[in-house]
């Protein structure tokens, strides 16, 4: 094939045909279809009504973005009631997901509501030219901005900026303000997020007691070797109608279990570990310091325990510190003693339990 020529290609995958390439116009121009104009280039008053439906869409979407922060600040977090078809649920996440979705919607829909009835509707073409920053080019891209301003109506229909400027504005707010709550919790939450991260149910002379069955343990029970997977007494066992609800059982059963475990005194080479235990009984949080699994494996050769998530191994005869895997830092151990004869806690957990967060560095 010459350099003169080029392919062409049927649209029904006929043989390809070969057409004459003379210059630098190949093809005839096919032009546009004619613009069939809208209703609300003809009519005023069609335009008026969507200028109001636009509005009234971004006016939504303000309401929503204030709605959002008023239940933020506002709003019991733990706020529960009876939803139609979907049955028992915390009201405060429905109602912070209502008005974020207004604000969202009233912008996306009076967005397209606005480009479809008042922006220009017409097809450009630009031809392809060399991109040359002389300044014919620059008054001519200025020139194009300024149509753009005066086809979407902007001078004319001031309320469309305005409710448009307005809804945008807002609905960073919500955003920011979460992002403000989270850096600094105090100003928003009594208790903060990290004052409740920092507390268990445990308190000083709460009966260990086994779970599930809820059995209080007696010291003199135990034999070396001993492993108990222990709850404060309350949270587990019968449940009582004057005893914890079952979401602060659930609470407290990710916050507050406790593995309780009878080691040999001698192989403890912790002073304060021996301490805060009675006799070789020791007793540690069970939620791992890495992301929070249920650190249940223990092997009693070599006293370690196991979390079975990520496999960081903490080492029971030394404060469970942290000999191998991806936990940066000890369980936290409870402070126990005896009391009648049963194990009861001498004080709640001295630090916060579980992974890490920003507070604690």
């Amino acid at each position: 094939m010459s350099d003169d020529k080029i392919i062409v290609h049927d649209p029904h995958d006929k043989p390809a045909t070969y057409v004459e390439a003379d210059g630098l116009d190949r093809f005839e121009n096919p032009g546009l279809p004619p613009h069939r104009p809208r209703r609300a280039d003809l009519d005023e008053g069609a335009a008026k009504r969507a200028e109001r439906q636009v509005t009234t869409m971004f006016g939504l979407s303000m309401l929503g973005a204030l709605g959002f922060i008023v239940a933020y600040l506002f709003v019991d977090p733990n706020l529960r009631g009876e939803i139609l078809l979907i049955g028992e649920m915390n009201l405060y996440h429905l109602i912070l997901g209502l008005t974020m979705a207004v604000s969202l919607l009233g912008i996306g829909f009076g967005a397209v509501h606005w480009a479809k009835t008042l922006m220009p509707d017409t097809e450009v073409v630009e031809e392809r030219h060399l991109q040359a920053s002389d300044q014919a080019a620059r008054d001519e891209a200025a020139g194009v901005l300024s149509d753009g301003y005066r086809g979407a109506q902007l001078h004319r229909r001031p309320m469309l900026l305005l409710t448009a400027g307005g809804a945008l504005s807002l609905f960073a707010l919500p955003m920011a303000l979460q992002v403000a709550g989270g850096l600094d919790p105090n100003i928003w939450r009594d208790p903060s997020p990290a004052e409740m991260l920092s507390r268990t149910v445990w308190k000083k002379g709460m009966r260990l007691v086994i779970d599930p069955s809820g059995t209080p343990i007696r010291a003199s029970d135990l034999t070396q070797g001993s492993v108990i997977h222990v709850m404060p007494e309350g949270y587990a066992g019968a449940h009582t109608e004057d005893g914890p609800s079952d979401q602060e059982i659930m609470t407290a059963k990710a916050t507050s279990s406790v593995l309780l475990v009878k080691m040999n005194p001698e192989d403890i080479k912790s002073a304060k570990q021996r301490d805060w235990g009675v006799d070789g009984i020791v007793a540690y949080s069970k939620i791992c310091t890495h992301v929070g699994c249920p650190v249940a494996l223990y092997e009693r050769q070599t006293h370690h325990l196991l979390c079975p998530c990520h496999q960081s191994t903490f080492d029971m005869t030394n404060d469970c510190e942290v000999i191998f895997g991806p936990a940066k830092r000890p369980l936290p151990q409870l402070r126990i003693t005896v009391e009648d004869g049963y194990l009861v806690a001498a004080d709640g957990f001295a630090e916060p339990v579980g992974p890490s967060f920003w507070e604690r560095g």
